[in-house]
């Protein structure tokens, strides 16, 4: 990789700093960084080295990752042959993941590009230049993962001492000089939000009355510059509100419940309350959602003798039932005007219809169109003859000459 250079070699400089510290000075460490990479260029100038203008400054950039913004323009400069030789400080200022610099160097490799560390002599076109820098970046990343483990360390131990450490504070707070306050007016809509849950028992409903009455989430300004948040309420983000055991005085990390620093906003009884009606509403629904048989199951048959399968899918909270034929589950060539999948809503009586009444039950069945199963005429079969013909040991041809007959009639 570090072959014979051109006469005029165009040099591109790459700086990192891992953190947003003292950035904003007027000489930072990214300017350090590229002043020693500057004056080891002026020491080359007689090999035809010459910087190229423009800059790669990664500013609060982690080594972890390759998703940088100056390494990503970097690498596109590479690929477009803009560049020759690439210089860093030092080898970790480009990465820290031994398995992202092999993926670098092999890039570089196949574009002709040179790459030099000016403080740490080596030359990786030979094995024992690429093995002092493999173990280079073996340090580099060991004490990367050294560095996670004590700042996973420290959040656990702040967090088991109820003490805020950041992230997106919930509506109601506030986060002043490293500390969680409470703001009034915010925190008399969180207790509206949790009374009028109990009133209401439902969080659609809830989001709904809230919208009328002008109560919003908790606006929030990003390190861009852009304000997320401020708008109404969605059922997913209230489930989460009501939920969160921060408005009790309470720190909640990896599933253990710690005492907060900060003062609660809720009551204690109330949030149970909420929390035992959220539970009963959940029971509820996945019974709902387990309710409702199918009825039809093994007595219905498409128009080539296979069985049709009941099946359904979910979609918001609700649940959709269909009979599949077993053709079409298990992908055999389906002939044209199979009818594949059916509606049970369509083919299938209602739970508390008349026809249930004990005298009969009926199959609807309709024929297919370029827009779906919709029963454009309907041909009704009692299941009493599904139920006889089911006891019959040639059942199954028999009902798939009925539903034959019954698709026949239907088109």
């Amino acid at each position: 990789m570090n072959g014979p250079v051109s006469k005029l070699a165009r040099c591109a400089i790459y700086t990192r700093k891992s953190t947003e510290y003292n950035l904003e000075l007027a000489f930072n460490s990214l300017d350090a960084q590229r002043e020693a990479c500057e004056a080891y260029i002026k020491s080359q100038a007689h090999e035809g080295w010459r910087l190229i203008p423009g800059r790669y400054d990664d500013g609060a950039f982690s080594g972890a990752s390759l998703e940088r913004p100056a390494l990503q323009q970097l690498l596109a400069d590479v690929r477009a042959g803009e560049i020759d030789i690439v210089l860093v400080y030092k080898v970790d200022r480009l990465t820290r993941s031994l398995a992202d610099f092999a993926k670098l160097i092999e890039l570089f490799d196949a574009h002709g590009v040179s790459f030099v560390s000016v403080t740490q002599s080596f030359n990786t076109s030979s094995s024992m230049g690429r093995l002092t820098l493999n173990v280079l970046l073996s340090f580099a990343q060991f004490e990367r993962e050294l560095i996670g483990e004590r700042v996973r360390d420290k959040i656990a131990a702040s967090k088991r001492k109820g003490i805020w450490v950041g992230g997106p504070v919930p509506l109601g707070y506030a986060a002043v000089n490293k500390k969680i306050l409470v703001v009034p007016a915010e925190a008399a809509a969180v207790r509206t939000i949790f009374a009028r849950y109990l009133e209401l028992g439902s969080i659609r409903a809830l989001a709904e009355d809230l919208d009328r009455r002008g109560v919003r989430s908790k606006p929030r300004r990003l390190s861009d510059g852009r304000t997320v948040g401020g708008g109404r309420f969605g059922v997913g983000a209230l489930a989460y509100l009501l939920k969160n055991r921060f408005y009790i005085g309470e720190v909640v990390y990896r599933g253990e419940v710690h005492r907060g620093a900060h003062e609660p906003i809720v009551d204690s009884a109330l949030f149970a309350a909420v929390q035992a009606k959220l539970a009963a509403r959940a029971v509820a629904r996945r019974c709902r959602l387990r309710g409702s048989p199918a009825i039809l199951s093994g007595r219905l048959f498409d128009h080539r003798g296979n069985r049709m399968s009941p099946t359904h899918s979910n979609k918001g909270g609700a649940r959709y039932r269909y009979y599949v034929s077993q053709a079409a589950l298990q992908r055999k060539p389906q002939p044209p005007g199979l009818v594949s999948r059916v509606p049970a809503a369509e083919i299938g009586p209602p739970a508390s219809s008349a026809n249930q009444s004990g005298r009969h039950r009926y199959l609807r069945v309709g024929p297919r169109n370029p827009h779906g199963f919709a029963p454009t005429r309907g041909v009704w079969l009692s299941l009493r003859v599904s139920d006889r013909v089911k006891k019959l040991p040639f059942r199954r041809p028999v009902s798939a000459a009925i539903f034959r007959r019954l698709v026949f009639l239907a088109n």
